[in-house]
């Protein structure tokens, strides 16, 4: 048994779990690249948009077969009007119509920063039942120099042409009556299409803000 041999095999356990001796600076910086077949996982920036004053932000390409689950990142989130709703919705055309069939449930809890209210609630508003409307991800948002929100979005295998594309959202903000809401909103496009695009904005007015998009490994 050679060298190499033996000091590989001193360094596994009976086991067969590497010890932490058989993982060094020289022996990792000699990789010089990964099996194909592992997956290494992670995330992966697609697209970032920064509205300013803005109607709407859209995303009309990189949503395809590439990955079977995309993620949107909300950040300060800014109504130019206020008490309006921020919402989105699929789309089967690239963008031309966004008018996907949707069904959804919409629960918050709610706290006052006057230490008021404290409490949990479904609001039958907020939900959609085979509705082609915008769905909310949360709603009646403060304008205040100060108020935003943020939160994320994943949306599974929207590439499908065989099952309805679920997903699932959280997000945290400032309602217009000073209140801290944290709102969760899930749901599925039933559709056997690919959507391939995706829309957020106001219910009313233009909006700030950031809104990132990843795709998942």
């Amino acid at each position: 048994m050679g060298t190499i041999t033996r000091s590989f095999a001193n360094n596994i356990t009976t086991s067969g779990v590497l010890l932490p001796a058989s993982l060094t600076n020289n022996s990792i910086a000699n990789v010089t690249a990964y099996n194909a077949a592992i997956s290494t996982g992670g995330m992966v920036l697609l697209s970032s948009q920064t509205a300013n004053n803005s109607a709407s932000i859209s995303f009309t390409t990189g949503i395809d077969s590439t990955y079977k689950e995309y993620q949107f990142y909300f950040i300060d989130v800014h109504p130019r009007t206020d008490n309006v709703t921020f919402h989105f919705n699929g789309s089967t055309d690239g963008g031309s119509n966004y008018n996907v069939t949707k069904t959804t449930t919409w629960f918050r809890p709610v706290h006052g920063e006057d230490g008021s209210l404290g409490n949990v609630g479904y609001d039958t508003g907020e939900d959609l039942a085979q509705g082609t409307g915008f769905q909310t991800i949360f709603t009646a948002a403060g304008n205040g120099a100060d108020e935003d929100g943020s939160g994320s979005m994943s949306l599974f295998n929207p590439s499908s042409t065989t099952y309805v594309k679920h997903f699932t959202s959280v997000s945290n903000y400032i309602h217009s009556s000073d209140l801290c809401v944290t709102a969760f909103c899930a749901g599925y496009m039933n559709t056997t299409s690919a959507v391939n695009a995706v829309q957020f904005k106001m219910s009313s007015g233009n909006m700030d803000g950031t809104i990132l998009m990843y795709g998942i490994v």
